[in-house]
This record gives structure tokens, sequence and C-alpha cells, in this order.
């Protein structure tokens, strides 16, 4: 499994001769560092509608006429702009060609701005993504939260993405207890830097891990455009 970090919370993972994208914010991103007519993939996968997350989705999806995962509301939702997409929901998983998808609790919010409005689209969620033979947790937008530990405990996480931006997610304390309660091996923090307002420093987010952690998890920090292989 290779993946590749596109700034906020984008993942670019590919394992196999497959391809996903998780929350493809780029427009608009200024930490991204692909366009969206670059993106060559076999599904768009979405934690939740907010727009730094659902960003060129559409787009995508278009130009590589592949699905949308999603929850039931947002997957409905891009399914009715003319894009195919595969609904799901928390809890439920789903063998694709070639990668296997799940989709977990998160505690956040989920709405997209339709005409001025924001309107609901369903929950929040995580999504426990395998493909080669490893599972990437990415946790989307999400306080920390007492199941993680049986998300840890049900599956075996390679690498987990956490954001560790603060005011709208975890913060950096909150993620590093979050890394050990889902018993991961490597840590990628997300969702930090973008904006004002979500500055953190990632190596603060390595020494805190480091102090909670009883077992070593790697923090793998990478820059936009950056990748990790497992």
């Amino acid at each position: 499994m290779k993946i590749t970090y596109y700034g906020h919370s984008c993942l670019f993972v590919e394992a196999e001769g497959k391809r996903v994208i998780i929350d493809p914010f780029l427009s608009g991103n200024p930490k991204a560092t692909i366009a969206p007519e670059e993106v060559k993939v076999d599904a768009v996968l979405l934690t939740h509608a907010h727009s730094d997350h659902f960003g060129d989705t559409l787009a995508i999806a278009r130009a590589n006429d592949c699905p949308v995962v999603a929850v039931y509301e947002l997957a409905d939702y891009c399914q009715n702009q003319g894009v195919k997409a595969h609904h799901m929901n928390t809890g439920g998983s789903h063998q694709f060609d070639g990668f296997k998808v799940k989709f977990t609790l998160a505690f956040h919010s989920s709405s997209l701005d339709i005409d001025g409005k924001p309107v609901y689209l369903g929950q929040p969620a995580g999504i426990l993504l395998t493909m080669g033979g490893k599972t990437l947790y990415h946790a989307g937008d999400t306080a920390l939260f007492g199941d993680m530990r049986i998300i840890g405990e049900l599956n075996h996480i390679d690498i987990a993405a956490l954001p560790i931006g603060d005011g709208l997610t975890m913060g950096p304390e909150d993620a590093a207890m979050a890394a050990t309660w889902i018993r991961t091996k490597q840590v990628i923090p997300i969702h930090y830097n973008t904006f004002p307002g979500l500055e953190q420093d990632p190596n603060q987010f390595r020494q805190l891990l480091s102090q909670k952690s009883q077992e070593e998890i790697e923090t793998v920090i990478l820059e936009p455009g950056a990748s990790t292989t497992l």
C-alpha cells in the first residue's frame, strides 16, 4: 500500500493496480500539490460532506467514471448529481474489486452548502480501507471517543490518518490518545496547518504520542505531495 498526502485530509491510496482517493479537497486547498484533472482513480471515498472534504468529488468521479463511496444520504446526493455512487453507512462494509471499505463511527457534523444553505447529508464517518493486505484507518473529522478502543480491538490497523488541528476536530493530545486506543502501528497527522485556526506542530504530536504510547507507534509526517509505503 502506497499513501500520498495531498494536504488537509486528502489521501491518495494505491495497491496492486487499484487507486482510490479519500476526501479530495484539492481546488481551494492551499496545500494541494495536484489538480483534480490529474487524479486517476477507481473510486472516491468520503468521510463526510463538509466542503473541505467533499471538495472536487463530483469532477473526479465524472472524469474517471468511478463511484463515490459514502454514507447513504451523501451517496444519494452524488447520484442525483449524475455520478455513480455506492451507498453505505456506519458499521457496514463492502468488498470492491481490489479493496475493501468499512465505515466506522466519527463524532462530528456533516452538511454541504447548497444554494447558500447548509444541507444535512448523513452521519460523518471514519473509513477502514484494506488494500494490498494492509489496512488504513482514516478517522475523518472526529472528536476522541471511547469506541475507538473497539475499532482497535476488532481490526488490525497498520496505519491511521488522524486529525490534529483542534478547534473543529481532535487536537494533538486527544489524537495521541486515539492512536493508542486503535492500536495502530503508524500515524499520519492530518487536518492541520491548512487554514488559520488549525495551526499545529506535527513534531509536538509525535512527542505526545511517544509519551502516551506504551508500545512504539511511528509518526509519519508527510508534506503535501509526499508518500509513504507499507
